[in-house]
């Protein structure tokens, strides 16, 4: 799959200590509108999908995330790459852990019938909904969201940034 940038906050210490957690994303396109995860709570839109676990290929993590988090059911045969986002940044994990995640983001088409959310607790408290919206609305909000948790504030402008790249295809 090819990168399409990375982001490397370089403010860590090169320990050797890594924690990786790569995840799988879904681009999901409804006429000129994209279908996303919107916290109710934070005011930012996100990319459904999430970590892949140890044994599970990435297209599996995709339709479970998918699924998971705003209840779409993905339709296998419809898959295909689009790009993947490294980013690297001093982990809140450890002091001396660098956090390191590979984000696949892939295309996909689901069916029309919607399944009931399966949120985990950090999903439930920032009130993850599901909206299809335009792009431009899911730029302008990104574009403004700034959090306590600098953390989460650089997920939604990676996030941020490939809404640009797609609103341009």
């Amino acid at each position: 799959m090819k990168r399409l940038f990375e982001i490397d906050l370089k403010d860590y210490k090169e320990t050797g200590n890594v924690f990786r957690r790569p995840s799988a994303r879904a681009i999901i396109r409804k006429d000129d509108k994209i279908a996303l995860v919107y916290s109710q709570k934070e005011k930012y839109y996100k990319f459904p999908g999430g970590g892949i676990h140890d044994d599970e290929d990435k297209r599996h993590a995709l339709i479970r995330e998918v699924r998971e988090e705003v209840g779409m059911v993905v339709i296998p045969e419809s898959i295909r790459e689009f790009g993947s986002v490294l980013r690297r940044q001093k982990s809140d994990q450890g002091e001396d852990t660098i956090f390191e995640q590979e984000n696949f983001y892939y295309f996909c088409d689901v069916e029309d019938a919607l399944l009931e959310q399966e949120l985990d607790d950090y999903e439930r408290n920032a009130e993850f909904v599901l909206r299809i919206v335009d792009f431009d609305t899911a730029i302008e909000a990104n574009d403004i969201y700034s959090s306590d948790v600098f953390f989460d504030e650089v997920m939604i402008k990676r996030d941020l940034r490939v809404l640009r790249l797609l609103k341009e295809l």
